[in-house]
């Protein structure tokens, strides 16, 4: 017989508080800047950083600005129909897409690859879509360095990937993710810190449309 998961309360009480905040929220827009791990050419992992600015209004309009080590990308998403710019090569790419954000981000990743580092925290329940996985959650303690801020550190298995999050105490927000895949044999890190957050700041529909004018289509189907 399979063990029930090892959950401490105060624990899942600090990740439904930080799910509730974001998932209350009609609009919200913060920074994430992702610093992830990869193998060099000699074996030892290098760190490649990339910043996201990211705007989305529930339920379904989503703009991921991206730059950083590597090719600058944009992503926007108005409810029927997803945009992927390439600045470098001025090329844009338009797809019918599903009527939610959390519908669009499945299929952007199953059919183009498509994935953000903060996709688990945009989606309409974060908590919701982590309870099925959780395997393990603990509380860890507090840290007073991540913005100058005091957060609440939980340290949790969401399915395969071991999540330590600093959540702030006052503002139940996450600030900085630190994920590990289990089976990756060589443990490789991915840090996301998130900053500047605003929680239901007026939105534009420009905002969520692309304004390049060189089109190619691809297809989400």
């Amino acid at each position: 017989m399979q063990s029930a998961p090892d959950l401490e309360p105060r624990a899942i009480a600090l990740l439904k508080a930080c799910s509730d905040r974001l998932s209350a929220a009609k609009s919200l827009s913060f920074i994430a800047v992702e610093l992830l791990e990869q193998p060099s050419r000699e074996g030892h992992p290098i760190a490649y950083a990339t910043q996201s600015e990211v705007v989305l209004q529930r339920p379904n309009r989503l703009a991921v600005i991206t730059t950083g080590d590597g090719p600058a990308s944009e992503f926007y998403y108005d409810g029927s129909k997803v945009a992927a710019y390439a600045p470098a090569d001025n090329l844009l790419a338009i797809a019918d897409a599903p009527p939610t954000i959390d519908a669009t981000l499945e299929a952007i990743y199953h059919t183009a690859g498509i994935y953000f580092p903060f996709t688990d925290l945009i989606v309409a329940d974060p908590y919701k879509d982590m309870a099925e996985g959780l395997k393990l959650a603990y509380y860890v303690g507090q840290s007073n360095v991540v913005e100058g801020m005091t957060t609440d550190v939980v340290a949790y298995i969401d399915r395969d990937v071991f999540v330590q999050a600093w959540i702030g105490t006052e503002d139940r927000l996450p600030h900085r993710v630190r994920a590990v895949l289990l089976n990756d044999p060589e443990r490789l890190r991915h840090d996301l810190e998130l900053s500047n957050w605003q929680l239901d700041p007026p939105t534009s529909t420009d905002t969520f449309m692309p304004v390049h004018a060189e089109r190619k289509s691809l297809s989400l189907s």
